[in-house]
């Protein structure tokens, strides 16, 4: 799997991109509809930033900032590190292992074509081991 090329292993159906004046609000509603932990900030259609899950803990909740009046802008990471989607997928791994990030979008020729995530390396069968789990751990909460 580590040596197939991105482009073999990246999520097109999950790529979900927004406008840098999107609210944080906005975003995290359009995530979760998605079931994605990324979205990708386009302007005139060039890649300017990443917002993550994490971004959304660290940069507003952990602020105090508003996520109805905070924009992408000011909160996303700029200028994200990208891949070809010719790379191998171990190459993907190891520049979000050094970078510490769990996202990369995959450019192709100066082209948004997917992104590709950690999440990618998971086996089927533990992914779906894994967000069961998850689903049976909600329903608990809900009822609690």
């Amino acid at each position: 799997m580590f040596s197939q090329p991105v482009r073999t292993v990246m999520e097109r159906e999950k790529l979900l991109t927004a406008p840098p004046a999107m609210t944080v609000s906005e975003a995290a509603k359009q995530m979760a509809k998605r079931k994605v932990g990324a979205v990708l900030i386009v302007d005139n259609g060039s890649l300017i930033g990443i917002f993550t899950e994490r971004d959304a803990v660290f940069r507003v909740i952990a602020q105090d900032r508003d996520l109805h009046a905070t924009r992408l802008a000011e909160v996303m990471t700029p200028a994200p590190k990208t891949v070809d989607p010719d790379r191998s997928f171990g190459y993907a791994l190891l520049l979000m292992h050094e970078n510490g990030f769990r996202h990369v979008p995959v450019i192709d020729r100066g082209k948004l074509v997917g992104i590709v995530s950690a999440r990618n390396a998971l086996d089927p069968d533990l992914e779906e081991f894994v967000a069961e789990a998850s689903r049976r751990e909600h329903i608990l909460r809900e009822r609690n």
